[in-house]
């Protein structure tokens, strides 16, 4: 190592910072090259198109607020939606006049295939149909491309009861 300390020593001014340039240039390109090859953040996005409000809802864990019933919907930011599968887990909640009709809160989850997703798209879209029916929707600003269910695929949900919400 004494060595190694006395070469560099020995090496002239130039040559020395050249190479300090050259080392710090490297890290700091490896770096940013890191950093892009990493997916940003998402925003959750929901939209209810269900006659029951959505009290909660979770992707991968990740809170994404509520939503009213019939066209309601806010946005949650900022998560790491990552992996191969996203599992959603929702409560459907109840209106008054929903809750005198004895209609209970239900506790839903479904998994599936993530969406193909473009280095551009910041916001994950999150569906809720008729029929316990979820679609998931990955784009690079507010509009989606689910408006209504014709448009969607079919994907079924299951009732979770013992889902623990965190």
């Amino acid at each position: 190592m004494g060595s190694l300390v006395n070469r560099w020593k020995s090496l002239p001014r130039t040559q020395r910072t050249l190479i300090n340039l050259l080392v710090w240039g490297v890290l700091i390109a490896a770096y940013f090259i890191w950093q892009y090859s990493q997916m940003p953040g998402a925003m959750l996005y929901v939209h209810n198109q269900t006659d029951r409000p959505i009290f909660s809802y979770f992707v991968n864990d990740n809170w994404g607020g509520n939503a009213t019933a019939n066209g309601g919907g806010g946005a949650t930011c900022c998560w790491r939606i990552e992996g191969k599968t996203l599992k959603v887990d929702w409560i459907k909640s109840r209106t008054g006049e929903q809750a005198r009709q004895g209609i209970k809160e239900e506790t839903l989850s479904i998994e599936f295939p993530n969406p193909p997703r473009q280095r551009s798209d910041r916001y994950l879209h999150v569906h809720f149909f008729p029929g316990d029916q979820v679609r998931l929707a990955w784009s690079a600003n507010l509009d989606t491309p689910y408006e209504n269910l014709k448009e969607a695929p079919a994907v079924p949900a299951t009732k979770d009861q013992e889902a623990q919400f965190q």
